[in-house]
């Protein structure tokens, strides 16, 4: 295989705005894959045009995003692109910590006319350390009660929803790698409603607007430049 063909993408050194997104590729780089990996730009084009599900959920998608590209929540999106899917039963795998917006995702499901079924995080009450799991990483609160004895169970949260036969599985909160598990494991697709992050209200892109976010950027931009 030449060198050429072996070009991994790095699209987000790109500025897209000015190549894909206009309808061309970027000539200027040396990995640009509409240039350098064509056949797997034509594999994907085959998918969509001979996967129906593929085809019907791109479609539907992108309408979806359209209608509402600016004025809908992401809840409001969900609703309607399950609809346009025909989705009747959705399922939602949500962290304890989230149980009250759990409770009002799952009220608005329903009034949408969806049957709605759901799985507390902590399902099976498993022990963590019946898990494998440290004895350290048994929380406990400043008091000295323990509170995080029982291990997250992504796991029973597939299976049930599963048991369900859901057509459409949402995430609220889980943790990361837990989502993971819960996610490989599902046999419903799988979307994420509410990405956990206990440090920004649950809104992990809060973080690159943030001062911290700027150091990031201003270490990386360090280390570069020691480099040269």
């Amino acid at each position: 295989m030449s060198k050429k063909n072996n070009q991994k993408p790095t699209c987000h050194l790109c500025n897209s705005f000015h190549y894909c997104t206009i309808g061309k590729p970027n000539e200027n780089i040396n990995n640009c894959p509409m240039v350098h990996k064509k056949e797997i730009e034509k594999e994907a084009l085959h998918i969509y045009t001979s996967n129906e599900n593929v085809k019907k959920s791109t479609k539907e998608a992108s309408i979806v995003e359209a209608e509402g590209y600016i004025d809908w929540p992401r809840l409001k999106d969900t609703i309607e692109y399950a609809r346009r899917m025909e989705f009747t039963k959705i399922g939602i795998a949500f962290c304890v910590g989230l149980l009250s917006e759990a409770k009002k995702i799952a009220q608005i499901l329903q009034r949408a006319q969806f049957k709605v079924y759901s799985v507390c995080c902590k399902t099976g009450s498993l022990k963590k350390t019946d898990l494998g799991i440290p004895k350290e990483y048994t929380m406990k609160s400043r008091t000295g009660f323990t509170i995080g004895w029982i291990s997250c169970n992504p796991v029973a949260q597939a299976l049930l929803l599963n048991d369900c036969k859901t057509d459409l599985n949402l995430i609220v909160g889980l943790c990361v790698g837990h989502d993971i598990t819960f996610t490989q494991l599902s046999k419903a697709p799988v979307s994420t409603l509410i990405a956990k992050d206990r440090s920004s209200p649950h809104n992990p892109a809060l973080i690159l607007y943030s001062h911290y976010g700027d150091n990031v950027t201003s270490s990386a931009d360090f280390l570069e430049n020691k480099k040269k």
